[in-house]
């Protein structure tokens, strides 16, 4: 099955109903339809054969999501790169899945062609390419095989070179509707805001949204400006944002109160764990209506989930996890030497299931190393608690070993982050000679704060081995395009000082 087939009944039944809109502009679902039509002819014409990718460079516009679409309503392979990468960074992703066509926005289209090698593909300024008049006729995609890749998508590489998780119409086909079972039950009546990146988890929840018939409006506001969305939400009367990482939900917290934003029954949250007293605090201003994912490029947006009814009301061991595993796949957690280990216990979280990808792009060594056996090693180290949800403690390898005892710094950054004080803060092991490593953490303020208040508030909730040897005031912290924290960084800047 191609995964453009989610999308047929829809075409069907609401031809006539904005699918997607852009500022003032838009396509109803029978117009969207005819434009991939039209764009997944042209790309054959321009020389693209089932198998062949196509790259978008693009920030969030209205052209993003008929391209995405159409590459894989032809058998192309889709590969959406974050708009925040260098054009340099661009070109090393082109150099590893050799496009046949690039589209990115005019300011970088120079940049590009001059990174990119002279055998370079066509690379098209987004403002210079005017989509094709649409083909009219029945809701057709081209012919697939539920292996064939329909999406790559690049990890942000902050262990080294970025590797193409390669995502398959079953993968896609699979998320989409274990999204729909466990996350959120789009419906017609439904607008769905798209603030995140649409090369990210944004444009994976366009499939299950759209397939639907959920209308979906697209932002492509700088940053994350809360009053903005706040804006949007009240006078577009949005449902859903799908979706919004936690550093998102922070901001929206530190918007004003004025807000009516009674028409918001979801906001779809994952890509990095959030802090105890923020989730909480969300909740209390927002009510039940966050809903929590867990996953990773390699099993995209689908491991567990926390639903919105779990979060109100709950108890911290509920908010401290990532819910409950999700339909259709398995979990297990497995030592060092690749034993389950007993319940209560921690090991390395490990996936089977139609949603895990096929491998890395050309990168066998790699892909052995991900996934043995049909399981896929996330590198997460999680635990089952007494109700038999999922809490991921942390990366294998950020977990900080003092003395011979694992650390985990997720649970240091939930104890410093209730500090009224701290805005921001992360935790990491530094080389210590007696102990091995010790506890360093970075914190971004907000009002008076010093070392002393940081140490005399973890005594009182910290076990002593647990508390930070060293501790940094920074303005921020360094993030990765996709605003992931970016630990490595800090140990490797501040582990020589």
């Amino acid at each position: 099955m191609n995964v453009y087939g989610l999308l047929a009944d829809p075409i069907r039944r609401l031809g006539s109903k904005v699918a997607i809109s852009y500022g003032d502009r838009s396509l109803t679902f029978r117009g969207l339809d005819a434009t991939t039509a039209a764009l997944a002819h042209q790309f054959a014409e321009m020389g693209c054969k089932p198998g062949d990718r196509i790259l978008i460079y693009l920030r969030n516009c209205f052209e993003y999501v008929p391209l995405m679409l159409a590459a894989m309503r032809g058998g192309f392979v889709v590969v959406p790169v974050n708009a925040k990468l260098h054009p340099v960074e661009v070109a090393w992703i082109a150099g590893d899945c050799q496009p046949k066509l690039i589209f990115t926005q005019g300011e970088y289209a120079s940049a590009l062609r001059d990174a990119i090698d002279a055998s370079a593909p066509y690379i098209a300024a987004i403002e210079e390419f005017t989509l094709p008049q649409p083909i009219a006729g029945p809701p057709r995609c081209n012919e697939t095989l539920p292996t064939d890749p329909a999406w790559i998508f690049y990890t942000s590489g902050t262990t080294g070179r970025p590797k193409g998780a390669t995502l398959t119409h079953r993968n896609l086909v699979a998320a989409s509707t274990n999204c729909l079972a466990d996350i959120f039950d789009f419906r017609p009546i439904d607008k769905v805001l798209h603030v995140a990146p649409l090369s990210h988890g944004g444009g994976l929840y366009m499939l299950p949204s759209l397939s639907r018939g959920a209308t979906n409006i697209i932002s492509d506001r700088p940053g994350f400006q809360p009053d903005e969305i706040f804006d949007i939400i009240a006078t577009e009367e949005i449902t859903a944002i799908a979706f919004v990482a936690p550093t998102m939900i922070v901001r929206m917290l530190e918007a004003a109160k004025r807000y009516d934003l009674g028409s918001l029954r979801g906001v779809i949250y994952g890509g990095a764990t959030i802090h105890l007293e923020h989730i909480k605090a969300a909740v209390a201003r927002f009510g039940p209506i966050f809903h929590q994912l867990y996953g990773q490029g390699e099993a995209p947006m689908t491991i567990s989930y926390l639903p919105g009814r779990d979060h109100y009301g709950a108890s911290d061991e509920a908010l401290l996890s990532a819910g409950y595993i999700r339909s259709g796949v398995e979990v297990r957690l497995l030592d060092e030497n690749g034993n389950d280990v007993p319940d209560g216990e921690d090991g390395e979280i490990c996936v089977r299931g139609d949603v895990v990808m096929a491998g890395y792009w050309q990168n066998e060594q790699a892909t052995a190393a991900a996934i043995k056996d049909g399981w896929l090693h996330t590198g997460d180290i999680g635990q089952f608690d007494s109700r038999g949800r999922l809490r991921v403690l942390d990366r294998r390898h950020d977990t900080i070993i003092s003395g011979g005892t694992n650390i985990y710094p997720k649970e240091i950054e939930d104890v410093i982050a209730a500090h009224p004080s701290v805005k921001e803060v992360i935790a990491f092991g530094l080389p210590d000679k007696e102990w091995g490593e010790s506890v360093a953490v970075a914190i971004v303020k907000q009002g008076d704060l010093d070392a002393d208040q940081v140490l005399a508030f973890t005594k009182e909730r910290l076990a002593s081995f647990k508390k930070p040897k060293r501790i940094i005031f920074l303005d921020e912290l360094p993030k990765s395009a996709y605003g992931k924290v970016l630990r490595r960084t800090l140990r490797d800047e501040y582990g020589t000082k």
